[in-house]
């Protein structure tokens, strides 16, 4: 299989999933939430697109992820965990965690490539998932940066180094 398919699969789904949270969810913070974690998916897949068209097709055939062609829905669906994400008012904690574990499921999956040129692949697109995390929790922090401002009065004589 085709490294590249396997990554933009994993980012479909992700999508999918995040996109049908948003609209299962029960608070409207919920909802933007997965909304913009649906966005970020999108994002990363358009690059993952790019990511391919410059590379040679043979370069990106793995032995690994032929067994793990059929089973992306079922990767998402174990990253992601919907029953807890429904009600979850801080989802973007499992999806920190998600992101976390495709970076761990890249590299292993770099370490069983037999063929070198997929591996370093896999090990690049483990890179992407790190950049992405980065992307991801810089979400989080602009999400709840009003409920952890600190702006007490004792603290307004500390000066910025």
């Amino acid at each position: 299989m085709n490294v590249f398919d396997f990554a933009i699969r994993m980012e479909e789904e992700s999508r999918e999933h995040y996109e049908k949270l948003a609209a299962a969810a029960r608070s409207q913070e919920l909802k933007n939430i997965f909304a913009l974690l649906a966005d970020s998916e999108r994002e990363h897949h358009e690059h993952l697109t790019l990511f391919k068209a410059g590379t040679e097709p043979n370069r990106a055939q793995s032995v690994v992820l032929e067994r793990l062609k059929d089973r992306v829905h079922e990767l998402v669906e174990h990253l992601i965990p919907t029953d807890t994400l429904e009600s979850d008012y801080d989802g973007y904690r499992h999806a920190i965690k998600a992101e976390e574990a495709s970076i761990r499921l890249y590299d292993e999956l770099a370490e069983q490539e037999p063929n070198a040129t997929a591996a370093q692949l896999l090990r690049q697109l483990a890179e992407e998932e790190r950049h992405h995390l980065e992307v991801v929790e810089n979400i989080y922090d602009f999400v709840e940066s009003p409920d952890t401002y600190l702006a007490w009065g004792e603290f307004s004589n500390l000066r910025e180094y």
